[in-house]
């Protein structure tokens, strides 16, 4: 594939969805674009750069965008993040909380919906220790065949188990023949919509935890700063995100800084100093969590 072709696909991927395609990736871009050539009468990506370049087509543009999303992801993934989501974050926020008993959480990126309906696991088991409370979570990814997926919430035993013993995925997901379906009041739990990171965010509100983990990873630092600053913008003052472990927020260190109680764990800037230290407030440290 010739440069200047390469190039039409690293500025739609860029413009679009933020991805940062570099001649490294050139293999990602073969193996999986060829099929949407092969769909539109082109015999190559070189032809189908051309008819890229001969008009709009957002069908198209569409597909590729969609071809080229990575949509890896299960249920609880890392673990570390969720046993301190559990038993730090969780009773920190909801003691802050207890007068309007109320939390938002947003999981972008969301792929697939495993780690939302990991999210409403967890608020699950809590809820039913603080009952009275009313808990949104919303979860997004730029994929709309992925958000399809989400919502129905089913899954073949091996995507569960990868991320969930046996005696959960029994406990909270019935059989569907050959497949397994989280249970109802989980899918309840969770709104899912199709959504863009590189798109306004000012129409979702405010939120007291976000999860945007292992997306970034695919951004460039221009496009790190402005979704994170973005999504700065989007947490409560003593709001709470979380990254991917591997992932830093370093680019956008004028609004967010990192605490030191877990891999990956950001606040805003300017809230009270005193939730990160050793004084009234500090977030305790995870405790492993029952898989009851």
């Amino acid at each position: 594939m010739k440069d200047t072709d390469f190039a039409v696909f690293a500025k739609l991927l860029k413009d679009k969805s933020g991805f940062a395609l570099t001649p490294a990736k050139t293999y990602l871009l073969e193996s999986r674009v060829l099929p949407v050539a092969s769909r539109h009468g082109c015999a190559d990506l070189t032809a189908l750069a051309d008819l890229l370049r001969k008009s709009v087509n957002n069908a198209l543009i569409y597909e590729i965008v969609e071809a080229m999303t990575t949509n890896e992801t299960l249920f609880f993934r890392d673990d570390k993040p969720f046993r301190h989501f559990r038993s730090a974050l969780l009773p920190l926020m909801m003691k802050n909380r207890e007068h309007k008993k109320s939390l938002r959480i947003w999981s972008a990126a969301c792929s697939t919906g495993q780690e939302p309906y990991s999210i409403a696991i967890t608020m699950s088991d809590l809820i039913q220790e603080h009952p009275g409370w009313n808990v949104e979570i919303i979860g997004t990814d730029i994929s709309g065949s992925v958000i399809e997926k989400a919502k129905q919430g089913i899954y073949t035993q091996f995507e569960i188990q990868r991320g969930l013993p046996v005696p959960m995925m029994v406990k909270y997901f019935t059989r569907r023949d050959a497949e397994w379906q989280i249970h109802e009041k989980f899918r309840r739990m969770v709104r899912f919509e199709p959504f863009n990171l590189m798109q306004g965010m000012e129409k979702f509100g405010t939120f007291d935890i976000i999860f945007c983990r292992n997306v970034l990873i695919y951004f460039d630092e221009d496009t790190k700063r402005s979704v994170l600053q973005n999504l700065s913008r989007r947490l409560s003052p003593d709001g709470y995100l979380l990254l991917g472990s591997t992932e830093s927020a370093i680019c956008a260190n004028d609004c967010l800084t990192m605490s030191e109680s877990c891999a990956g764990l950001y606040t805003i800037l300017q809230r009270d100093k005193t939730l990160l230290s050793g004084v009234p407030g500090q977030i305790p440290q995870p405790v492993p969590v029952r898989a009851s």
